[in-house]
């Protein structure tokens, strides 16, 4: 049951993150297709000149990381002005079907991926242009050069975790267009389950799959649907299910020897002596299940042996008992913050829905954490992470639950509470942390999403879903806020 639900919550992990990655490469790519347009009504009025245009062709691959070059093209395909010149196509006729397919349909496009006069493997993003009168005059355009860096490593990074796991993007054809390993760009995987799934239905989800290198992993994954692409993330199955093991061999070691000994302390002295030593027997039999303190307390001990064995025998099984108590917080618990983790979280929330407790939840996130790490060292990282938990208990009550759903995401759960107590908590604690010094020297902000049950939804993974949609619509606001939501689409500041 421990594996199952460590390998649920690595899938569901994986299929947020690979969502979470598609949003932001669509936001990303929706951004870039406004600039190029933006530019096109520039260059409409200067196509007859040669240096504004090389101005402009050089101005959007500056002022931005998104593309490695710049061209803009008129109307039968012919270069006008690229940025660099060092890539040496202007006045040549481009003539790849990307080109071709941009020129007839005259409208913002993404291509797929194809071999370019330079002899690198690009995609295309493009905006036409038109004059005044509506006529077509030709379009400008950017690349990605798939085979060297690009802006695909900044926007998806490298996994969070360091254990083999990694986040790869392939077109619609299954064909790699960014990997972590460059190596692999173009290499065509179409015989991973989770890529036939994006081909067939373009939807997200998760899975248990086998990858190209017969890898046992855990899949998630999501569509790019303005370019066609799909992220992956995968970790192996093995990683995920490490602390499970861990967890058992240290059960193991720690607890099976002294139950040995107890039982053979049991067994001589059954030997030995007569009713006290047969009742004693009995109770540490029945200690597996439950404490028996109290009734081996009242075992008659008539003699020294009896008296000493009775002690033993009471120190031994209560000291198991805290073992075996130790190991369990261990398993509902988040080591770096002391706040429970996921695990707890669902079983709460799935006890508070089948007894139709009302309920609110608030998600949040530190804003720019990733900074913090890349600042001060992931030590002072850390530290900020415990402040934060410090920070939400003062603020919450002994019958609401903090939990640490990941990374830098947060989660406070709040029994018979509205979302606008919710959000008046949230709010608290915001602007608690917004005015206080942390570990950093300085004030870490947070943003925050918040859901209700069973106003908002009446399940625990839509829930945390609609907190999501509202966190992300607190980032997209400018951060160090808290959105309240109504519904899916219905997220109120």
């Amino acid at each position: 049951m421990n594996k199952q639900t460590l390998i649920n919550n690595t899938l569901e992990t994986n299929r947020v993150y690979a969502e979470k990655l598609a949003t932001t490469a669509t936001n990303y790519l929706d951004e870039t297709l406004q600039t190029l347009t933006l530019s096109s009504n520039t260059i409409a009025k200067k196509m007859d000149n040669e240096e504004i245009l090389l101005e402009e062709a050089e101005r959007l691959r500056m002022q931005t990381n998104t593309f490695n070059s710049i061209s803009i093209v008129n109307a039968k395909g012919k270069v006008l002005a690229t940025s660099p010149q060092t890539i040496d196509i202007k006045g040549k006729t481009l003539t790849s079907n990307a080109i071709k397919k941009a020129i007839k349909e005259q409208r913002p496009m993404i291509s797929d991926p194809y071999r370019a006069m330079t002899n690198r493997e690009i995609v295309y993003i493009s905006a036409p242009i038109f004059n005044n009168s509506g006529k077509y005059l030709g379009l400008v355009g950017g690349t990605i050069y798939l085979e060297e860096q690009n802006i695909l490593h900044e926007l998806l990074g490298k996994h969070y975790y360091d254990d083999g796991s990694y986040v790869y993007v392939i077109d619609s054809n299954g064909k790699i267009i960014y990997h972590q390993d460059q190596s692999l760009i173009n290499t065509v995987v179409k015989d991973n389950a989770g890529v036939q799934k994006i081909i067939a239905s373009h939807e997200s989800g998760a899975q248990r799959v086998i990858n190209s290198n017969g890898q046992d992993m855990l899949a998630g994954y999501a569509t790019v649907d303005k370019a066609g692409w799909g992220v992956i993330s995968q970790r192996p199955t093995e990683k995920a299910l490490e602390p499970s093991e861990n967890m058992m061999k240290e059960m193991l070691i720690t607890a099976l020897p002294l139950l040995l000994i107890s039982l053979l302390i049991v067994i001589w002295a059954a030997l030995k002596i007569s009713k006290p030593l047969q009742r004693l027997a009995e109770l540490t039999e029945s200690s597996m299940e439950k404490n028996e303190e109290k009734n081996l307390s009242a075992v008659p001990a008539w003699y020294y042996e009896v008296k000493q064995l009775k002690n033993a025998l009471i120190k031994s099984l209560n000291f198991l008992h805290k073992q075996v108590d130790y190991f369990m917080d261990q398993s509902t618990t988040d080591p770096l913050t002391g706040l429970s983790n996921r695990r707890t979280l669902d079983v709460k929330m799935d006890e508070l829905i089948t007894s139709n407790t009302s309920f609110s939840i608030i998600l949040m996130d530190i804003d720019h954490f990733k900074l913090v790490n890349d600042t001060y060292g992931h030590g002072i990282g850390d530290e900020v992470l415990q402040y934060l938990a410090l920070s939400m208990k003062a603020v919450t009550r002994s019958t609401d639950l903090c939990c640490r759903y990941g990374g830098e995401e947060f989660i406070i759960l709040l029994p018979n509470t509205t979302m606008q107590g919710a959000f008046e908590i949230a709010e608290f604690l915001r602007m608690k942390l917004e005015n206080t010094s942390s570990p950093t020297g300085n004030a870490i902000t947070v943003s925050a999403g918040i859901a209700e049950f069973p106003t908002t939804e009446t399940t625990s993974a839509k829930l945390i879903e609609i907190a999501d949609q509202c966190l992300y619509e607190a980032k997209n606001k400018g951060r160090n806020q808290v959105i309240i939501s109504r519904s899916l689409n219905n997220c109120l500041s």
